[in-house]
């Protein structure tokens, strides 16, 4: 077999002299990677080694790798093939940005930047044999000098080859947390990795003596969540605590509210459950997070008192933690006394177009006939990363006199005085099936963060195909087993009811809100038939205990 995975990118790729180390540490060490740690790792075998040309599996792997792992041994340096695959690794690392650990495992750092010793005798009769050909032997040395200066591991500092190996294992796991989050034009965000460069700065990740609290506002659907989301995977390797809050304005409106978010954020910061009764927390407890280093992520908060009860004051955090508090409300962040605020701006021409081309056409640029077409829906959007991925998936494989019907809608409603985010993305509502609006509806309502199954089972055969409907269209999205909606396409859903009758909620076709729901009962005694009706359907489907006790501070009744 030639590796651990017989296609595809891989995250480590091992380096290594076979004859020296391939039947003991490098064995262990890739075993520990791959089936302890389930790090995708490729091994060569070696068939692949064949004439002075690294063959083409070699090199998919090394370029495909996200970490190079180079094992320098007594007889390294006798290997062209090794030496070979170490001057590809520095060109990947200076071109892509790849890292690189070098192992140091029975030879010194001094031994393989001076070629020096036995490591240097070996390289010694590796030059006679190509003495016709000094440039690739000044590669393999230059490879050699610059690969020694990186931060390593030696093997001589470690009493036993098992604790060296843990030690790679723990680097290797920490620099794959810390790598940027991919901007995959299909999953990611365009331009995300220059936004997290510029609110580097602002974290000061390199001051650890003091607690520092960072806000980032912006407008809805710009992508705050989403950068909050890349700090968060980049950074909490480096923490002693993590917790990462979302949807902190929905949150605290629930039964519980801020406490029973804080009773979270307290016990996954410590790794355990928090078992206490009320609103108080032990002193004991807090002393515990206070001599913690942690890193805390609010995302949505729309009031200060949501920052005063979840956070306290940042003299309860150990030295060199860090709290991300995401909002659309700067006020809310200056009443509490954040200073750095960073400012989530739109997607620049190119990156708003690159990202709707990879909702619009699946790849990143758009055929001829439709570029300039293209290019007014980039327009209308603003350089809002919501708004883009909403427009391009309802255009995709799409006509071109729809694309041109679409366009001039937008034109009417730019046109307009009502022009705003929830009028453009009504449009996409608006093509969907009468059904598959109520699906929608009902989703944005009631069961936004609920049970995909259980939506499932209320939904009959013909309408099943109606939530993949609404995912290829990027108007919800799955994650694990639960309905995910961004919550400006929420309150554009709850909007679209509102409108029904602005001043009589009996009207409507959906009730989520306690106050309406409990003034039209109290007036139409004929709508608590429908609520028992409801309840009894919900026992029925055995999820009354699982799921409506979720919601019994806000109805999912269809009224």
């Amino acid at each position: 077999m030639a590796s651990s995975s017989s296609c595809g990118n891989y995250e480590v790729f091992l380096n290594f002299r076979g004859e020296d180390t391939r039947k003991s540490f490098t064995c262990y060490l890739y075993d520990k990677l791959y089936e302890g740690k389930k790090i995708k790792t490729f091994i060569d075998d070696e068939g692949l080694r064949r004439g002075d040309e690294i063959s083409p599996a070699l090199l998919y792997a090394i370029q495909g790798s996200k970490i190079s792992v180079v094992i320098f041994s007594k007889d390294y340096a006798s290997s062209k093939w090794c030496l070979n695959e170490l001057v590809k690794i520095l060109e990947c690392k200076n071109t892509n940005g790849q890292i690189i650990i070098p192992v140091f495992y029975g030879v010194s750092p001094s031994d393989v930047r001076h070629q020096n010793g036995t490591f240097g005798d070996r390289f010694d009769e590796l030059k006679k044999q190509f003495k016709d050909k000094p440039e690739m032997v000044q590669k393999w040395r230059d490879a050699l000098t610059e690969t020694s200066h990186l931060a390593g591991h030696e093997s001589t500092k470690f009493r036993l080859d098992a604790q060296l190996v843990n030690k790679i294992v723990e680097d290797v796991l920490k620099k794959l947390e810390k790598i940027t989050v991919s901007t995959d034009s299909s999953n990611g965000l365009v331009g995300l990795n220059s936004r997290i460069e510029q609110i580097k700065p602002f974290l000061c990740m390199d001051l650890w003596d003091t607690v520092q609290i960072v806000g980032i506002w912006g407008t809805g659907g710009i992508g705050k969540t989403t950068l909050a989301e890349a700090i968060f995977d980049q950074f909490s390797g480096e923490f002693d605590g993590k917790y990462f809050a979302k949807n902190v304005r929905r949150k605290s409106e629930t039964e519980g509210g801020l406490e029973d978010l804080q009773k979270e954020m307290l016990s996954t910061i410590l790794s355990e459950k928090l078992e206490v009764a009320g609103p108080n927390i032990p002193q004991f407890t807090k002393g515990r997070v206070r001599r913690m280093k942690v890193l805390i992520v609010l995302d949505d908060v729309n009031k200060d008192e949501q920052l005063e009860g979840l956070i306290g004051g940042l003299d309860q955090y150990g030295p060199g933690s860090r709290i991300v508090v995401t909002t659309r409300d700067k006020r809310v962040l200056e009443k509490f006394g954040v200073e750095k605020i960073y400012r989530v701006n739109g997607l620049r021409l190119d990156e708003a177009f690159e990202h709707f081309c990879n909702f619009a056409f699946k790849e990143n640029h758009c055929p001829e006939d439709l570029n300039r077409h293209s290019r007014r829906f980039v327009k209308y959007a603003k350089g809002n990363p919501l708004v883009l991925k909403v427009l391009g998936s309802s255009l995709y494989l799409k006509r071109k006199s729809h694309w041109e019907n679409v366009l001039d809608d937008l034109n009417r409603i730019c046109e307009s005085d009502i022009h705003n985010i929830y009028e453009i993305l009504k449009i996409s509502f608006y093509e969907l099936t009468p059904r598959v609006q109520s699906i929608f509806l009902d989703i944005a309502c009631f069961f936004e963060g609920g049970d995909k199954d259980f939506l499932a089972r209320i939904l009959d055969d013909s309408e099943s195909d109606g939530l993949d409907v609404l995912i290829d269209k990027s108007l919800i999205s799955i994650s694990g087993d639960s309905l995910q909606m961004h919550d400006i396409l929420q309150e554009m859903g709850r909007q679209i009811v509102r409108q029904e009758s602005e001043k009589e909620p009996g009207k409507r076709s959906r009730l989520w809100d306690p106050k309406e729901i409990r003034r039209v009962l109290k007036h139409n005694k004929v709508r608590i038939l429908h609520l028992y009706i409801y309840i009894y359907i919900f026992y029925l489907f055995g999820v009354m205990h699982s799921y409506f006790s979720n919601y019994i501070s806000t109805p999912m009744f269809f009224l």
